[in-house]
């Protein structure tokens, strides 16, 4: 085929195609155009003319704090406009209501507390809200004042107090500066603002983690010798005899307790209360022992136990030790005041025979002389006449 030829069967397609064109009015072969591409700053512009449609609507900016979800998305939107230069700057050509303008910063908390008319600083979620809080205790307060309640068991209490009492009085008892919150320990006595006060127990360790260590405290039953108690910890009473000049109230015959001495338990004379006439009739009885806790804890059940010959028992005197090993202290007084032993037999409720050791028949003057005798360590060189009924140095 010649060129000639080409060229005129090329010349007729074309005539074809545009004839073609031409008949199709509904525009079935155009082309469609090809969609723009959305870059981010147009998703930023839409983003800013959902919250100004927002601002027409409701007459006010959204809030990011407010409970409404679709409101906070916008607020939040917002805030993070607000806190970006270069957005700021692209969207401001769309800021019909000032929405991106920055207020000049208040001269004080006043001035920003007074100038919120669109409440932004409501505190919805109560964050900010003290009124529920416990107000921070002063030192110069009362200690532990509103916390004290009336002591419902008082009378089991208060003949601790007389007696302790009279042996301040006797001279059997003094009083010393407070020695340190160490010897804060259940059956000790102490002297706050003029009011006596007597620790009857010691709770359980409790441990409180802070972001320096592990605290450790326990919790006290304290009874005051006006009736009332207190349920305070250990270290707030240890504060509070430091702040108010506290008192110890320790034994005469003991040295000034220090605050490197240890306690090691109690020395006590015990009364029987029995009606028994076998026991009755047996002049100046008592018991004479030792305890490693308080003496009022230990004789709570005495009328149930052969040791306290199965009936009640009168604390007649309780001595606190310090320093000293309880059963050596133990086996010295009793081989003292063996030659005037009590010999008898008890029967348990199990119907076991038990013969308490710890009782004798010695003059209450006598026991204090050894109690006294029992600092100084010079009870190693007596030994007591029961024919004289008096401490006799020791051939």
């Amino acid at each position: 085929m010649s060129k000639r030829d080409n060229t005129a069967s090329t010349s007729v397609i074309e005539d074809a195609l545009a004839a073609l064109f031409d008949s199709d009015t509904d525009g079935l072969l155009d082309t469609p155009e090809k969609t723009a591409k959305v870059t981010s700053n147009d998703r930023l512009e839409r983003a800013f003319l959902e919250i100004v449609e927002f601002r027409r609507r409701q007459g006010r900016a959204p809030s990011s704090t407010t409970r409404e979800i679709a409101e906070r998305k916008l607020g939040a939107r917002l805030d993070g406009i607000l806190a970006n230069d270069e957005k700021h700057e692209a969207l401001t050509h769309l800021d019909e209501f000032d929405l991106l303008s920055v207020p000049e910063p208040p001269a004080s908390l006043d001035d920003l507390l007074d100038g919120d008319e669109l409440d932004l600083l409501e505190d919805e979620s109560g964050v900010l809200d003290v009124s529920t809080l416990p107000a921070r205790k002063r030192p110069a307060e009362d200690f532990d004042a509103a916390k004290r309640k009336k002591a419902t068991d008082f009378e089991n209490f208060e003949h601790l107090f007389k007696a302790k009492h009279r042996e301040l009085a006797d001279g059997v008892a003094k009083l010393v500066p407070f020695p340190g919150q160490q010897h804060i320990v259940e059956g000790s006595f102490f002297i706050l603002r003029g009011v006596m006060l007597f620790v009857a127990e010691v709770g359980e360790p409790e441990y409180k983690k802070s972001t320096v260590r592990e605290n450790r405290r326990e919790r006290l039953r304290v009874i005051f010798e006006n009736g009332t108690e207190s349920s305070m910890y250990r270290q707030s009473l240890g504060i509070r005899m430091g702040e108010k000049d506290g008192q110890a109230v320790v034994p005469t015959s003991f040295e000034s307790v220090l605050a490197e001495d240890v306690q090691t338990g109690y020395v006590y004379v015990l009364r029987s209360l029995s009606d028994d006439p076998q026991i009755t009739n047996i002049p100046n009885l008592y018991k004479i022992g030792f305890s490693r806790g308080p003496v009022e804890k230990r004789i709570a059940r005495a009328e149930h136990e052969p040791t306290y010959l199965m009936a009640p028992v009168e604390i007649v005197a309780s001595y606190r030790t310090y320093n000293l090993k309880t059963s050596t202290l133990e086996h010295l007084l009793h081989r003292v005041f063996a030659p005037s032993r009590l010999r008898v037999s008890q029967v348990g409720k199990e119907g076991r025979v038990y013969e308490p050791s710890e009782w004798f028949s010695v003059p209450l003057p006598v026991i204090n002389q050894a109690i006294d005798l029992i600092g100084s360590g010079e009870i190693v060189n007596c030994s007591y006449d029961a024919a004289s009924q008096r401490l006799v140095e020791r051939n």
